[in-house]
């Protein structure tokens, strides 16, 4: 991080400084007690389950430098204390500071499935012209992306930053933060409908990206989808289309090759010139996420050829797609998220698997509400369709997979309340010659089942 003051985050905050100096230099801001260290700003969280002011002291202590609150603190002799109504937002507001002060080109990527892979491509591409930052993990909350921000250093030169959401609303505040010139929709599916209703609800929430938009900002977008496709050029900002269907998008993919779980090979059109192209990671919706990268290049500069080279050679985030080998077992490690188009497109590379069985491992989709029971009884086709051996699910609605795939004839099949059942019984039934796929949301905590699998 580069250098702040405290001055610079009572005018980022518009708090009270309660005892110090505003010429106090800050190095580093953190949530954490635990990683404050010597010009630190500890800004405390108030979080469901715990209070982080409990921690002032202990920040201190640490040796930060100053700290903030929104309630009633102990002033401590020689220490730095500014107040403000919630910190939680004046932690977005310090890191919307710092991103103005220190300005660099900019790409947000949002989307029901495919982020946090095309946020990897992205800097993959941009990274082949520019010291690019990219979002660490998902770190796409308001916390996750003022985090972000406040990594940049001197050095760097484009930023690329995932924002998620939950509800209406969320995905404005983190634009708010880092005010993109560009920004890349990846697709529009079920994820959070519990909250926002309707894909149509989804669509205008992820649409928020586009809140401080004017005709210098570009929307990048897969005009393929059934919903970003209903997306009109108002003339407000500019629009590039990509897809794989649609010749008239702006970048597409033809001749595409599948080689299983050895990627992808595929032609781009752009530019109204040919470019060969290839993605490591399996699964044809990879190419809408290259394409997504690719677009992004031309907006930054950066050209079909060098965005390629970048994509070929992208270092991905864990556990998406990731595929691992143990004893004789092929492992496809995709436990980080689940949507019903996520687990669709994972479960469509099995067939491509040289293993003798095919074994998928399903656990709960969540905030999928009253949706719930139809989107997981829907991929019981899936199930026959990819010609999947064993299915062993776990949770209450991963049960409906079950039944949906028994109620086409499917019989090789077992279910579990809990995902520690799941994984004790997968350590017995996995084998030698299996395809695994492990897939469900973060909660059901199904990287325990990997684990239980390399314990084999």
């Amino acid at each position: 991080m580069q250098k702040l003051t405290i001055q610079d985050i009572l005018d980022a905050t518009g708090g009270m400084l309660l005892s110090g100096s505003p010429e106090t230099e800050i190095t580093s801001v953190v949530t954490n007690s635990g990683a404050a260290e010597e010009g630190a700003l500890f800004v405390p969280i108030i979080g469901e389950k715990f209070d982080a002011h409990e921690f002032i002291k202990a920040a201190f202590d640490m040796g930060a430098a100053a700290a903030l609150t929104q309630k009633e603190t102990e002033l401590l002799i020689d220490k730095t204390i500014i107040r403000v109504e919630d910190t939680r937002r004046a932690f977005g507001d310090i890191a919307a500071y710092y991103k103005a002060k220190y300005r660099i080109p900019t790409v947000a990527v949002t989307g029901s499935v495919g982020k946090t892979t095309t946020k990897d491509m992205l800097a993959a591409a941009l990274g082949q012209k520019y010291n690019t930052l990219k979002t660490p993990n998902n770190f796409n909350n308001d916390i996750g992306v003022p985090i972000t921000v406040l990594m940049q250093e001197k050095e760097h030169e484009a930023a690329v930053v995932e924002v998620g959401m939950n509800h209406f609303g969320e995905i404005e505040r983190l634009v708010e933060i880092i005010r993109p010139d560009a920004a890349v929709i990846t697709n529009i599916g079920m994820s959070h409908i519990e909250n926002l209703g309707s894909r149509e609800g989804i669509l205008k929430a992820k649409l928020e990206v586009t809140s401080y938009f004017d005709e210098n900002n570009t929307l990048i977008i897969n005009g393929d989808d059934e919903y970003l496709s209903t997306v009109k050029n108002t003339g407000k900002y500019k629009i590039i289309r990509y897809g794989m269907k649609d010749p008239s998008n702006d970048v597409t993919a033809k001749d595409i090759v599948n080689k299983g779980l050895d990627g992808i090979e595929f032609t781009v059109c752009a530019d109204g010139k040919e470019y060969p192209a290839s993605v490591k990671l399996p699964g044809q919706h990879n190419v809408y996420n290259a394409l997504a990268a690719i677009c992004a290049g031309l907006v930054f500069g950066v050209s079909p050829e060098e965005s390629i080279k970048g994509i070929a050679n992208c270092e991905y985030t864990s556990q998406r797609l990731e595929i691992e080998h143990h004893k004789g077992i092929e492992i496809i490690n995709d436990c980080y998220n689940a949507s019903p188009d996520s687990i669709r497109a994972a479960l469509s590379i099995m067939p491509y698997s040289l293993k003798k069985r095919r074994v998928a491992i399903l656990g709960d989709m969540q905030e999928m509400g009253e949706f719930a029971p139809e989107a997981h009884y829907r991929l019981g086709a899936e199930i026959i369709k990819n010609n999947v051996d064993m299915l062993i699910t776990a949770g209450e609605n991963a049960r409906m997979i079950a039944k949906g795939a028994a109620d086409k004839g499917f019989t090789n099949y077992k279910c579990f309340d809990k995902t520690l059942e799941a994984a004790n019984y997968a350590k017995e039934a996995v084998k030698d010659g299996d395809c695994v796929l492990v897939k469900a949301s973060h909660g059901m905590r199904f990287e325990e089942i990997v684990a239980a699998i390399n314990e084999i």
